[in-house]
C-alpha cells in the first residue's frame, strides 16, 4: 500500500493471559489520524494510560518473557502477537484499549487476532507510508543469538532456531516477502512453546498462569506432550518468526531490510531493533508522496506541515480537525493547498447519511478554512492568536464527496489586511471540482 492505513471500524477480542492468568478485552479502533502509530491504552488505570508501541518503551529483565511495553508505571505484557499481526497487514496506526495488563493469548497463535483485525477493515489516510531502509548492515549479538540486518527493498527473513534438546535441534525458515496472504498460510497459526521442564520454573516467578496445552505447545524429551497433532511440521520456528516480526515492529515503522536471526528471543530482538535504529533512515513511500506533491519536509520553495504540526498553529483536534497535511509555498505566500482523506469511519457519516453517506459541504468549506487558518498563522509574527470565521460567501457544491476520496483544498488570499483575509477556495477531488466558496475571518489573540 502506499498509504499510512488503520482500520475502518471497531473490533474486540476477549480471553485469557498467557503470563499473568489475567482476564482480558482487546478492543481495536480506527485511529484518528496518519502518524498516530500504535498505542495500547489501560482503560483501567487511573489516567487511561496510553503506551506507545515502540521499543523505547520496552522493559527487560531475567523475569520479563515475551514483549512488554510500560509507561508511568503501567505495563502491558505480550504484545507480540498483536503486533506481529499489524505488521504483516500494514496497519501503521491502530488505538488498542485493553482493561488488565496482557492480551489474551487465545489459541497460542496470532490467528485470532489477524482475523479479528481483518473483520475490522483497512482505511487509508492521505499520507504516504513510511518505513526504516538501511545504506548499510547491522549486526547484535548476545548470548547465543545473532541478529543482522541488511539492505533491501522490502522485509526478507531468514530465521533459524536450535536447542539442546533431543527432539528440536534445528528449523530454519526464511520470508522473501511478507505480506498479508503469506502470513496468514504460513505463519499466523503457529502456536507458542515451551519445554516441560521450564514450566515449574515459570510459575514459581509468577509466568505462565494462564498456559495450558490448549493454547502453548508443551515439549518433552521424547515429543509433545499435546495430543493435537502440530499445525506445521517446523511449527516452532515459524512461531519464532511470527514473533521476530511482531517485535520488529516496535521500530515504529514497517522495515525494509533483510534480516538473519539465529536463535532470536525477545529481549534480544528488542535489543536489535535499538542497534538498528541508530543507522535506519525514514523512507516515504514515493507514490502517494507524488501525488500528494510531498517529496519531502522542505522541498525547494515548498514547505509541508504534516498532522503534529498543524497542531501546533490552529486550536482545531478530532473529530473536528479537517485536514491532514498542509502545503505552503514560501515564495507565493498567497497560496496554499491542503489535503483530507475522508474516511468511511468519519463521525459525521453515521448521520450524513446512512446508506449513502456524503461529506457536508459546510465541512468541506471548514477544511478550506482550517487550511487557510494555518497558511496565516503559521507565520512568526502570527503565534498565540486564533482565527475566527466572519462570512461565507458566493457557496457552491459542484459533486459528492465520498468515503475513500483524497480532498485537496485549494485556497487564495483576495485581501490581507494583516488581522483580517478574504480568502478563495476550492476543493478537488482526482483533479475535478467538488466545493467552492469565499469567506473572510478574522485573528485574534488567543485570550482574547
Amino acid at each position: 500500500m502506499a498509504n499510512q492505513t488503520t482500520i475502518l471500524k471497531e473490533v474486540s477480542v476477549e480471553g485469557v493471559g498467557l503470563h499473568t492468568g489475567n482476564r482480558s478485552i482487546v478492543t481495536f479502533k480506527p485511529a484518528p489520524y496518519a502518524e498516530y502509530g500504535i498505542r495500547f491504552i489501560r482503560v483501567d488505570s487511573q489516567d487511561k494510560t496510553e503506551i506507545e508501541a515502540v521499543c523505547s518503551n520496552a522493559i527487560s529483565g531475567l523475569a520479563i518473557r515475551g514483549s512488554v511495553i510500560e509507561k508511568n508505571g503501567v505495563r502491558v505484557h505480550t504484545i507480540e502477537h498483536i503486533m506481529s499481526a499489524c505488521a504483516a497487514f500494514g496497519i501503521d496506526n491502530l488505538i488498542i484499549e485493553i482493561n488488565n495488563n496482557e492480551p489474551p493469548i487465545l489459541d497460542g497463535s496470532a490467528k485470532i487476532f489477524a482475523q479479528t483485525l481483518a473483520s475490522g477493515g483497512i482505511k487509508e489516510f492521505a499520507a504516504p507510508k513510511e518505513y526504516y531502509t538501511l545504506k548499510e548492515p547491522v549486526h547484535f549479538e548476545s548470548g547465543k543469538t545473532k541478529i543482522s540486518a541488511y539492505p533491501s527493498d522490502r522485509l526478507e527473513i531468514d530465521c533459524t532456531i536450535g536447542f539442546d534438546h533431543p527432539f528440536l535441534k534445528f528449523q530454519k525458515m526464511s520470508l522473501a516477502n511478507l505480506n498479508k496472504d503469506i502470513y496468514l498460510n504460513c505463519l499466523a497459526s503457529a502456536k507458542t512453546f515451551c519445554f516441560d521442564y521450564e514450566i515449574e520454573a515459570l510459575q514459581k516467578n509468577g509466568l505462565a498462569l494462564g498456559g495450558s496445552m490448549d493454547n502453548a505447545i508443551v515439549i518433552g524429551l521424547d515429543g509433545i506432550h499435546n495430543k493435537d497433532p502440530l499445525r506445521y511440521e517446523d511449527e516452532f520456528v515459524r512461531h519464532k518468526t511470527l514473533d521476530l516480526i511482531g517485535d520488529l515492529y516496535l521500530a515504529g515503522k514497517p522495515i525494509k531490510a533483510k534480516i538473519v536471526a539465529d536463535k532470536p528471543g525477545h529481549q534480544n530482538n528488542i535489543g536489535f531493533v535499538k542497534e538498528f535504529l541508530k543507522k535506519a533512515v525514514v523512507e516515504k513511500d514515493k507514490v502517494l508522496e507524488e501525488k500528494m506533491g510531498a517529496n519531502t519536509a522542505v522541498t525547494g520553495t515548498e514547505k509541508i506541515l504534516n498532522h503534529e504540526e498543524i497542531l501546533k498553529y490552529i486550536p482545531h483536534r478530532y473529530p473536528f480537525l479537517m485536514i491532514d497535511k498542509v502545503k505552503i509555498n514560501s515564495i507565493d505566500t498567497s497560496k496554499a493547498t491542503g489535503y483530507k482523506c475522508v474516511s468511511g469511519n468519519e463521525n459525521f457519516f453515521q448521520g450524513h447519511f446512512p446508506g449513502a453517506p456524503i461529506m457536508p459541504g459546510v465541512l468541506i468549506i471548514e477544511a478550506m478554512g482550517q487550511t487557510s487558518c494555518v497558511m496565516f498563522l503559521s507565520r512568526p509574527e502570527m503565534q498565540g492568536n486564533i482565527a475566527y470565521f466572519m462570512s461565507i460567501d458566493k457557496a457552491k457544491f459542484r459533486r459528492p464527496v465520498k468515503p475513500g476520496d483524497v480532498l485537496e483544498l485549494r485556497v487564495e488570499i483576495i485581501k490581507d489586511s494583516g488581522r483580517r483575509g478574504k480568502m478563495r477556495g476550492e476543493a478537488y477531488v482526482d483533479g475535478k471540482l467538488t466545493t467552492e466558496a469565499e469567506f473572510v475571518f478574522v485573528i485574534v489573540e488567543e485570550h482574547q
